[in-house]
């Protein structure tokens, strides 16, 4: 049998349809013959014939590892993620644990957003095989996800806050006094209302305490308060420095036209890097050394490797990411 199995890798199907014929006919058509027969047929592009061979192979053996590996693998290729979660998850119960069954699980663990899941298979690889560089790699990409997933909850906290602070006064219970005198003020939201001081409300002409009061209890109530924000602002240790409205488009380090405008398409990036790319809509050489390392870490699945990866196929023109001046 193993001679069919170097034969099937050889791609030499005939004649390793023939040898498992011959085989059949003289009555082997044990657990080891239909795993066989599964990865002729799947050589033979036959994948739904080779679920049912594989499957055929585990009724006789329920212990036959790699008839499981190969069943979940074309449960996988026909998109039947939850059946080759299953038969993945079984293999990595084994000891020891099925190396690319527990990849091929992160995978699809990763593609879920479960990414602790999938980090966890990936360490157990590691943990048995230290050097392994696809193993190594994934776990990096995983790791900078995750970093990325928490990043996308905090953009969308941010845009709830920003919701509120847009929040028009006219939606607040206050006197008409008080709302006229803000508005007079230009203070039209929530947000307005948190940059300013009492001492600056107070020098307003016909703004008195009793307004003041007024205010101050309602903020109290959400748990805000006058000036709050330009407290925060003024903290150094959350100002932001703007980038200068001078600074060029294009990195000092700049191509021949030729360069800049050659297709992204054309450069031998990596799948992952290329969807990534693609999602920030980027199409030339020139578009993409606009970007910063940052800029590209923040789009999604986008991690450190697929960055480095960036970075070494620029280098090769000569040409490198915008830098933060």
């Amino acid at each position: 049998m193993d001679e069919v199995a170097t034969l099937i890798r050889e791609s030499k199907i005939e004649e390793a349809e023939q040898r498992l014929q011959h085989m059949q006919e003289a009555g082997a058509s044990d657990s080891r013959w239909h795993y066989l027969n599964g990865q002729l047929l799947e050589a033979k592009g036959l994948v739904d014939e080779a679920l049912d061979a594989y499957r055929a192979s585990l009724e006789i053996d329920g212990d036959h590892v790699e008839a499981g590996f190969r069943l979940a693998f074309c449960l996988d290729l026909r998109g039947q993620d939850e059946q080759a979660i299953r038969i993945y998850q079984a293999l990595a119960r084994r000891t020891p644990a099925h190396v690319n069954g527990l990849l091929n699980l992160a995978v699809l663990l990763e593609d879920r957003g479960d990414y602790r899941g999938a980090l966890m298979c990936v360490r157990q690889v590691l943990a048995s095989y230290p050097n392994h560089t696809r193993a190594r790699l994934f776990a990096r990409d995983i790791e900078s996800s995750m970093n990325m997933h928490y990043d996308e909850d905090q953009e969308q906290s941010r845009r709830k806050q920003d919701a509120v602070l847009d929040t028009s006064i006219n939606d607040f219970e206050l006197s008409v006094r008080s709302r006229n005198c803000l508005r007079k003020m230009n203070i039209f939201n929530l947000g307005d209302l948190l940059r300013i001081t009492e001492p600056e409300l107070l020098t307003y002409k016909n703004f008195g305490e009793t307004s003041l009061t007024e205010i101050k209890a309602m903020l109290a109530q959400k748990g805000l308060r006058l000036g709050q924000m330009r407290a925060e602002s003024e903290d150094p240790l959350v100002q932001v420095i703007a980038p200068s409205d001078s600074a060029p488009r294009f990195p000092t380090m700049a191509g021949t036209p030729d360069i800049l405008n050659r297709p992204l398409s054309e450069i031998e990036f990596s799948s992952r890097a290329r969807k990534c790319l693609q999602r920030l809509d980027l199409k030339t050489v020139g578009e993409l050394i606009t970007k910063t390392e940052a800029e590209l870490l923040a789009a999604k699945n986008f991690g450190q490797t697929s960055l480095n990866e960036v970075k070494q196929k620029l280098g090769e023109y000569g040409l490198e990411l915008r830098k933060v001046t």
